[in-house]
């Protein structure tokens, strides 16, 4: 009979003399430090729906920046703006099933999930952005991260945009003015409420529709921050901006609990020392944007600053304050009074 013939392995695998514990645990080392080395990292996809010239926009990119600088080959981050993968319409359910792993949306759009977060929606309920802070930083306002983890979703953070303000093809100096006159909106109850006490007919629809929809005059009007206003170029399809500051648009960066669960205690520490810090970056540039913006728009002479004086802005105040006890109920009057009283900071 032939004999079998064995290659130079086996019959190097079949000298024990030659491993001895200590050669094992070599071989075991080296080999774990070439798995290591080979590894793909993990990615994290960050999806948002506006420009990278937005305080988001940078915000993700400096988010990108610090976590392959502090944990380099072992995570990056890809950055997809402008609703490249998800709009504001999925972007949440997208999150849900791990097609992305972080997003952040804007505050309107957790209305599905908790009714709590409509208070960032009530008109005129903020004096200011540093208001806003003020409430957000507060324990009322961290507790609302956790509002969501029922569902699945965590809230890691706030990232600001800025206060609203009205455009549209007439000027916008009394409520009477809004009356007929079609905005878009967010899927917001509290939104659309805030345009039905004025006599106007909210349109639900996404951000990525609005230039085409103020261009083809399907709608007349939207409400936006000075950045999104000018990043997107809505001030070419519009011919007044009412400085109104009647709202604010800001956004939480939520992750899904599986996929923050499934990070190793010391990876996800470094990941949100880096969201915390990017988040930092991304608001002092919201309020530096918001000003150049503002200005840009200004010094373009295609639109016509509508400014309100005090007797004006009070008639917008009276005409949308009803819509805070339309939703006391669900969001619950403590937050409000709490949200109240960072006006008195």
């Amino acid at each position: 009979m032939k004999q079998q013939q064995t290659s130079p392995l086996q019959r190097f695998l079949s000298k024990p003399r030659l491993f001895s514990k200590p050669k094992l645990g070599l071989v075991a080392a080296l080999l774990g430090f070439s798995l290591t080395a080979w590894a793909e990292p993990v990615e994290i996809k960050f999806s948002h729906v506006v420009a990278e010239n937005t305080p988001k926009g940078q915000m993700a990119l400096k988010f990108k920046e610090l976590v392959e600088t502090r944990l380099p080959g072992e995570y990056k981050v890809s950055v997809f703006p402008n609703s490249q993968l998800f709009g504001d319409n999925n972007e949440l359910a997208a999150l849900l099933l791990n097609d992305v792993q972080l997003v952040a949306p804007s505050l309107s759009k957790f209305e599905r999930y908790t009714k709590k977060l409509q208070i960032f929606d009530l008109p005129f309920l903020f004096d200011d952005m540093a208001a806003v802070d003020a409430f957000q930083q507060s324990e009322a306002g961290q507790s609302l991260l956790n509002s969501m983890n029922r569902k699945g979703i965590v809230g890691l953070g706030y990232l600001h945009n800025g206060m609203k303000q009205f455009s549209a093809n007439k000027a916008l100096s009394l409520p009477a003015d809004a009356k007929g006159q079609k905005f878009r909106i967010m899927p917001s109850d509290v939104i659309a409420a805030q345009f039905d006490a004025v006599g106007a007919v909210p349109v639900k629809k996404p951000f990525s529709e609005v230039f085409t929809l103020l261009q083809t005059r399907a709608i007349d009007g939207q409400e936006n921050t000075w950045s999104n206003t000018y990043s997107k170029k809505f001030y070419e399809v519009q011919s007044h901006i009412t400085e109104s500051n009647h709202g604010v648009l800001d956004y939480m960066l939520v992750t899904s609990e599986t996929f923050w669960k499934s990070l190793p205690k010391d990876k996800r520490d470094i990941i949100k020392a880096a969201l915390d810090e990017a988040v930092v970056y991304g608001n002092k540039l919201s309020l530096e944007k918001d000003i150049e913006d503002r200005q840009l728009i200004l010094d373009s002479k295609r639109v016509t600053l509508v400014s309100l004086t005090p007797e004006q802005r009070q008639a917008w105040v009276d005409a949308m304050r009803p819509v805070w006890s339309q939703f006391e109920e669900k969001i619950g009057k403590d937050l409000i009074d709490a949200a109240l009283s960072a006006n008195k900071r």
